[in-house]
């Protein structure tokens, strides 16, 4: 089945590069037949697609993690795209009841003093959070790009989750930051002031610093860690990989 929907998306009109976002979205809604849900974290993708998906009138479910550690540039963004597009975005929360104990015995920062920590407090602050967030979707819809850093560079436009057992559209994944920036600036689509302060990836106030000359966009996150691929784990499979378009015998 999700061979099908695959070959049928890449290859319709939607699957050219030179689609309109909005096109890539509205045939993404078509192909995807049940609940369709996009996470935001209030980057520049993911203020481009929420624009997109509104003006578009694409129907679907915007949805965000709030882990309690966020810059407050991020709430106030959170509400002026709220005031400006007319919509509620649904936040899911860390369970207390994994979020207590977690801090705990690692301490309220003690994700910094181990690669398991830091991935134990993801784990319960984002990726169980996002679990509840895509319960019963048949597809989700995120920012990532191809650009954004060397682990990302082979993400596809469509890929099946077979942990999730639902559809993966990348809409943008194979746009340029420059292009992004240029349509924010464009269609006049709030952003984070923090991009300007040398964040192109902006998550947990404890873990996000501006980024020097010359790092990939997403250096600046867990800066402390010396693994290059560095990520949260709501991309990532049990197998450590990030997700990727699957093998046509394996998505069939």
């Amino acid at each position: 089945m999700f061979a099908g929907v695959r070959d049928a998306f890449v290859e319709g009109e939607a699957g050219h590069a030179g689609a309109s976002l909005a096109a890539r979205l509205l045939h993404a809604r078509a192909l995807t037949h049940g609940r369709l849900v996009l996470t935001t974290s209030f980057g520049l993708e993911d203020q481009l697609l929420t624009h997109a998906a509104v003006e578009s009138g694409c129907a679907l479910d915007v949805v965000t993690l709030d882990t309690g550690r966020l810059f407050d540039e991020v709430y106030e963004l959170w509400a002026e795209t709220e005031r400006r597009y007319g919509i509620r975005i649904k936040p899911f929360t860390p369970d207390p009841r994994s979020l207590e104990p977690l801090v705990a015995r690692i301490g309220i920062n003690g994700f910094r003093d181990s690669i398991e920590n830091r991935r134990a407090c993801c784990r319960v602050r984002k990726v169980e959070p996002l679990d509840r967030a895509l319960a019963g979707a048949a597809g989700w819809i995120s920012g990532l790009r191809a650009g954004q850093s060397s682990a990302r560079a082979a993400v596809p436009f469509l890929a099946h989750d077979a942990e999730r057992d639902l559809l993966r559209i990348n809409p943008l994944f194979d746009w340029t930051r420059e292009q992004v920036a240029d349509a924010v600036r464009r269609d006049g689509i709030p952003y984070n002031r923090l991009h300007d302060a040398g964040m192109p990836s902006v998550g947990c106030q404890p873990c996000t610093r501006a980024i020097l000359p010359g790092e990939d966009e997403r250096a600046g996150r867990w800066w402390w860690e010396q693994d290059g691929s560095r990520e949260c784990g709501l991309h990532v499979g049990r197998d450590g990989r990030l997700v990727r378009a699957a093998a046509r015998e394996d998505a069939a």
